[in-house]
């Protein structure tokens, strides 16, 4: 009679055990997660922007110095290799600049550039060198008559760009430009328009 009460003891001990370890098996598991860095911040694509500055420049061959507010547009394309970026930009520009010293009036209505870029970025900040092709215009005046010469020439200079949001940076940039000089009829002489530039401007990457 003992025999058959212990056995019947481990036979419903024995009993419980499966569907406990059941449970355990087929429990919920707490979520898996993987505690991954962000990426790097990534400068490669196109963009396209805006820009808002002031130029100040001299007119060679005569006494004016144009200077005046910049704004325009910029577009542009950067690849990636590391920390470094390699570019390429445009823009165009209205600007304010002119100035008027007895007879002589010289403004500079329009210009525009077309440069590579090389920088070197620290995540969400870039430092870059610019330079290239410049062209625009330099219209003079005196005593009624009026004449307006395009011309190309170069530019160079340097910036910094920031990354402020996604998709969105901020720059400021300083540029000289040289515009060669041309024959004007009004002066007798060849005069050209050479300027710097420090302009502020944003940036939409697609």
């Amino acid at each position: 009679m003992k025999r058959f009460a212990v056995g019947a003891a481990a036979l419903t001990l024995a009993s419980t055990v499966p569907p406990a370890r059941a449970a355990d098996y087929y429990a919920p598991r707490q979520p898996y997660t993987v505690n991954q860095p962000l990426n790097a911040y990534s400068w490669a694509g196109p963009y396209l922007g805006g820009n808002l500055g002031y130029a100040w420049g001299t007119v060679s061959n005569n006494p004016t110095k144009p200077s005046g507010i910049v704004g325009g547009v910029q577009g542009g394309y950067n690849f990636q290799d590391g920390p470094w970026v390699f570019g390429i930009e445009g823009d165009l520009e209205a600007t304010g600049a002119d100035d008027t010293f007895a007879p002589w009036k010289f403004s500079n209505p329009w210009f525009g550039t077309v440069r590579g870029r090389v920088g070197y970025a620290f995540s969400n900040i870039l430092f870059y060198g610019t330079g290239g092709l410049a062209f625009g215009e330099l219209r003079g005046q005196t005593f009624g008559l009026t004449e307006s010469q395009t011309s190309a020439g170069w530019t160079l200079g340097a910036g910094v760009e920031f990354g402020v949001a996604q998709n969105w940076t901020a720059k400021v940039e300083y540029l000289y430009v040289d515009l060669s000089e041309s024959n004007f009829a009004i002066t007798g002489t060849s005069n050209g328009y050479r300027f710097d530039m420090l302009r502020v401007g944003v940036n939409y990457h697609f």
